[in-house]
């Protein structure tokens, strides 16, 4: 029998440690238990908020419907063909420990994503990416309850549609609620070290053949000098998306300003580095009230402690205002507001 929790706190359930309330919280550890809490008649149209591990959320506000507590654990390897291997975890599993998982099954690919917080149930609606590799180069499938037919659905990578930090479950809120996800690696293993800081960090270990495990290793040490550890310090990762323009924007910008920071890509946009936009506006290690910009990586916003999110909020916007004042581009922000 599901317990149904009344008036929670929400605090310890987003990685900002905002304050804010809901209605009713419900943990989900199977998809028996997913079925059983959207029956309950206590919740029949109320709103319904997804929550893994509460790392791309900012809450403005109290939440007056039900929180679903994704917690659905469990990690399987799957058969193995010519070109990949398969594992598949549930939506509650951690991603930082499912990645490290899976190089214990001698099961490399996932390595540049290490210790990016959250659920692996929460990577493709983001489609999470970082130092080189977006999770939609490994993806394979997601089981998921279609909330409009009350059925469970397999979704392929194509269906999903993923783009830059998009992806079918972001245009489609709320419809899909993902229960298992299955990811495709790559063999034979190819080591994905392009990114300057991933290549310059194996360098100075002396490391020019390096492992999946040595990236790993690599890759969660720069995300620890560089970034804020949420049980510290209330953040969300990298709160703006890189933004991309298109080749005469951005050689424009680079007429304008020489040192723009930008990636080309395949189609011919950049994509322009959203950190070096706001580190040039100032706003590094700056403040509004309670919230603030982190001062070793300027594409972090921070809770100094007891801010709410409306000044969470506030922040973003002044930050958004001063890029585009300057620079004329807008910075779109990552975690969802609500």
């Amino acid at each position: 029998m599901l317990q149904l929790q009344r008036d929670v706190s929400l605090r310890e359930l987003n990685t900002f440690g905002l304050p804010a309330t809901a209605r009713f919280v419900v943990t989900i550890d199977s998809e028996a238990a997913l079925l059983e809490a959207l029956a309950m008649p206590e919740l029949a149209g109320l709103p319904r908020l997804v929550l893994g591990g509460g790392s791309n959320v900012v809450l403005t506000r109290d939440f007056d419907g039900v929180v679903l507590r994704m917690a659905i654990r469990g990690r399987e390897r799957l058969a193995d063909d010519d070109h990949a291997r398969y594992v598949r975890g549930g939506a509650g599993e951690v991603w930082h420990e499912f990645v490290d998982w899976t190089l214990s099954q001698d099961c490399p690919g996932l390595e540049n994503l290490a210790l990016i917080p959250g659920t692996l149930g929460a990577a493709p609606i983001q489609n999470i990416g970082a130092y080189g590799l977006e999770l939609a180069e490994r993806f394979a499938e997601v089981r998921a309850l279609d909330t409009a037919t009350g059925t469970f659905v397999t979704l392929t990578r194509e269906v999903c549609a993923f783009g830059y930090r998009d992806s079918l479950f972001k245009r489609e809120p709320g419809r899909y609620i993902i229960v298992a996800v299955t990811l495709r690696l790559p063999q034979p293993w190819q080591p994905v070290t392009g990114y300057a800081d991933v290549s310059r960090t194996l360098a100075q270990a002396g490391i020019d053949q390096p492992s999946a495990r040595q990236i790993f290793d690599a890759v969660a040490d720069i995300r620890r000098r560089k970034l804020p550890d949420p049980l510290e310090l209330g953040n969300a990762g990298s709160f703006f998306k890189n933004p991309v323009v298109d080749a005469a924007t951005f050689a424009a910008l680079r007429e304008r300003f020489p040192q723009t920071v930008g990636y080309p890509q395949p189609d011919g946009s950049w994509k322009v580095a959203a950190g070096w936009l706001i580190d040039q506006c100032g706003w590094r290690g700056k403040s509004l009230g309670h919230a603030g910009v982190h001062e070793r990586q300027a594409l972090v916003l921070v809770n100094r402690g007891g801010a709410s999110g409306a000044e969470i909020v506030a922040l973003a916007r002044a930050v958004q205002a001063s890029v585009q004042a300057r620079f004329g581009v807008a910075l779109e922000p990552e975690p969802l507001m609500l």
